[in-house]
């Protein structure tokens, strides 16, 4: 990796260098390097869809997995889809992240749209920190849309911290979470915009069950003439 791609990581991963448990870390649309331990399993996607699926095995304790992407190539634009499938009793941290530097010019647009889908077994806890991250010469255009869908069985409990740092000019935010008796669900967003970017977060959340609870707490900034607007129903 080049200083600009190792930039990218440390800014939405916090990564030096190589990181400890299991990770998969792409690269421009491609993978870069990939680490599986016994209790984390990660698969390349055979369904036609680009991206991976993760295995949790029940009963994991105390590991860690990092999942960054980074583009630094100008007008790259792509569309993941991350599967995790995390078994009863586990408890987990996942690093993801998203960054990306374009210095194409101003017809220039770089696009990053990943889905990512988690299956939370029960009893299971995941804790899930998300950073994106943008940079350039200010004429071409950083896009990111991030789409997030938990479903939460009985007693699971998932916490999400996501933050958007800088450099996006366009950004479509959708959480969506189904959730089981006893499930607990909750949300941190950080949000920076600034010039002419704009943000959209909308979050859907469905109690399902007897004794859930949600938390969705989103702080953000909107310098200069950026625009964010934020909708949150919970059922």
């Amino acid at each position: 990796m080049d200083k600009i791609e190792r930039d990218l990581l440390e800014k939405v991963a916090d990564l030096h260098g190589t990181p400890a448990g299991a990770y998969n870390i792409r690269g421009n649309g491609e993978l870069q390097g990939r680490k599986t331990t016994e209790n984390i399993d990660i698969v390349t996607k055979t369904d036609g869809k680009s991206g991976i699926d993760i295995y949790v095995k029940p009963n994991t304790k105390n590991e860690s997995m990092h999942i960054p992407v980074i583009i630094s190539k100008a007008g790259l634009q792509e569309v993941v889809y991350n599967d995790f499938h995390i078994g009863e009793n586990a408890d987990v941290l996942i690093v993801a992240g998203c960054g990306i530097h374009n210095a194409g010019g101003k017809d220039a647009t770089s696009r990053h749209d990943g889905e990512h889908t988690f299956y939370v077994g029960k009893n299971a806890r995941v804790r899930y920190v998300e950073k994106h991250y943008g940079s350039g010469d200010g004429n071409g255009k950083n896009v990111m849309n991030p789409k997030t869908v938990v479903y939460l069985a009985e007693g699971a409990y998932m916490e999400m911290e996501t933050t958007q740092i800088k450099g996006v000019d366009s950004t479509k935010r959708v959480t969506m979470a189904t959730m089981e008796t006893g499930a607990n669900f909750v949300v941190k967003e950080k949000l920076y915009t600034h010039g002419a970017q704009v943000a959209d977060t909308d979050f859907v959340v469905d109690m399902n069950g007897e004794g859930c609870r949600a938390d969705i707490t989103s702080r953000s900034v909107a310098a200069g003439q950026s625009r964010q607007h934020f909708v949150s129903t919970m059922n």
